[in-house]
């Protein structure tokens, strides 16, 4: 293979995202052929690469992308604290995963879960502008100039930041939606309370074209089939082998699965049809006629 950098090819290994592994190359947790490594340096799979004192696969396992459904309470890290519960441990997928972004504590909803380092780097860029959808109720009356305010964008002043415009619908008397491009950390609660209002509940509903839909909270599904590849093609990352043969795959099924349904259709309306001409061809017949004397005649 060709020489990469060392945060990529651990990220491609799964073993971790670039940025974490950036702070493991700097915390000195990681060792190639015996040594430290410098930041930014490259390595070959011919390298014998340490984590913590461990050695690292030599096969990359098969990527993975995952939605998830995480419920107020839970902290979008690996990192384990007292008291918390982390979204890795939430899910126990049984193979390192790592979250793709952030969703805060107080919040709930989508958020992905992978091993796929460059479409983890893609999403999170700044410059992707990705849209991601979410339902907000705040502590009282949404009003027009609320509205106005908060799809025109604004000054948030701790962050010493602007806000894009963006998309704002209302749903409710204090309910709304809301669709962002940018990442700010507590994005919207601080647009919010710059406009006098205070979050209750925020629940990210959509990240591109993957949809929460009906996922129940705290559980998780893969994304397959043509939603990841319409995903992938979005953040302009190409699908491994194994995820195209995964698609195909789908796709022959469901193909089959549609073609069994008609077939089933097409003899449950001949199965009718034939019922129908029996009841048909009963009442069509000439019933009998009687005489006087209760012998039976045929009208000719």
């Amino acid at each position: 293979m060709e020489p990469v950098r060392l945060n990529k090819y651990l990220s491609d290994m799964g073993v971790c995202s670039r940025r974490e592994a950036d702070r493991l190359i700097e915390e000195g947790r990681i060792r190639v052929n015996g040594q430290r490594p410098e930041m930014g340096q490259k390595v070959t799979d011919s390298d014998e690469i340490t984590v913590n004192g461990k050695p690292i696969g030599e096969k990359a396992p098969e990527k993975v992308i995952i939605a998830v459904n995480k419920p107020v309470g839970v902290v979008c890290t690996t990192k384990t604290f007292p008291g918390e519960e982390n979204i890795v441990s939430l899910v126990n997928y049984g193979s390192r995963l790592y979250p793709v972004g952030r969703l805060d504590k107080d919040s709930q909803g989508l958020i992905f879960l992978t091993n796929d380092g460059g479409f983890a780097a893609e999403v999170t860029k700044a410059s992707g502008r990705h849209e991601k959808e979410y339902e907000v109720t705040v502590n009282k009356e949404i009003t027009d100039n609320f509205l106005k305010r908060m799809a025109k964008g604004m000054y948030l002043e701790d962050l010493d930041k602007n806000t894009n415009a963006c998309t704002v619908m209302k749903g409710g008397t204090r309910k709304f939606r809301i669709i962002l491009t940018q990442g700010m950390n507590r994005q919207i609660r601080r647009m919010c309370e710059t406009c006098g209002y205070e979050v209750q509940t925020l629940k990210r509903v959509r990240i591109m074209n993957v949809e929460l839909g009906d996922l129940e909270e705290g559980a998780w599904r893969e994304v397959t089939g043509e939603e990841l590849q319409t995903l992938l093609r979005s953040v302009k990352v190409k699908p491994t082998a194994e995820q195209t043969a995964k698609t195909q795959e789908r796709s022959t099924a469901k193909a089959s699965a549609e073609k069994a349904v008609k077939t089933a259709e097409k003899a449950s309306v001949r199965s009718a049809a034939e019922k129908a001409q029996k009841t048909v061809s009963k009442y069509n017949k000439k019933p009998a006629a009687k005489n006087g004397s209760g012998s039976k005649y045929i009208p000719r």
